[in-house]
């Protein structure tokens, strides 16, 4: 038996990052990435990254794994309630002479970010082979917005093998390995563009229609 549990997850500030940029656009799309969740939630210790990062190179494995080594694994978290507020931004620069030179960086002067909206609420599932408890408040984003975690442990149900629908938004790198993938909608986001409303074969959780044995996996 493993533990499985409802993560909800609302937000109490307005939600960016930039999932795609269209134009002077910079969208958010309404996913959470299971590799930023696994950091907000506190469950990466790593002695290299805390609240710091010292350079900006990102080490999802060496950081990701020890997860795998403990049977903990986050699921992508999808908005389940949510609205999108768009906000216009600019730089300004206030020198009273500028002297007419070619610029040296391609800086956008202004530019539009759609963001999700406060009180948005997303869900996701932690399986896990301990008990676990995470934070009651985590920071999410560029602009570490506030959100509040509520977390509800479910029963595991009956596992079956065979060619079912998960709803729910995956990392297909996780998945490829358990099981046959046959269709799926593609989430196009950075740094490992997930997958939903998949029919795939292979063990679930009959309750839930959720893969049985994911794993972080690593292109």
């Amino acid at each position: 038996m493993v533990n499985i549990y409802r993560c909800q997850i609302e937000l109490h500030d307005s939600l960016y990052f930039a999932t795609r940029e269209i134009g002077r656009l910079y969208e958010t799309e309404a996913v959470l990435h299971n590799y930023a969740l696994c950091y907000a939630l506190g469950l990466v210790t790593s002695d290299t990254y805390r609240y710091f990062c010292s350079e900006q190179i990102p080490q999802y494995e060496a950081h990701l794994t020890p997860l795998n080594e403990q049977g903990i694994y986050v699921t992508p978290a999808q908005a389940i309630a949510h609205t999108a507020i768009l906000n216009t931004w600019k730089y300004a620069n206030n020198n009273y002479h500028v002297e007419m030179e070619k610029t040296q960086k391609n800086i956008p002067s202004f530019g539009r970010n759609k963001e999700i909206a406060p009180e948005s609420q997303f869900q996701c599932f932690i399986i896990s082979q301990q008990a676990l408890k995470v934070p009651k408040w985590i920071r999410l984003g560029k602009w570490m917005s506030k959100a509040e975690v509520t977390l509800t442990q479910l029963t595991q149900g009956k596992i079956r093998n065979d060619t079912f629908t998960c709803p729910y938004a995956l990392n297909p790198l996780d998945i490829m390995f358990t099981n046959q993938v046959m269709s799926y909608d593609v989430i196009n986001m950075p740094p490992v563009s997930l997958i939903r409303n998949i029919t795939m074969r292979g063990q679930y959780f009959e309750n839930l229609n959720l893969p049985v044995n994911m794993q972080y996996h690593f292109s």
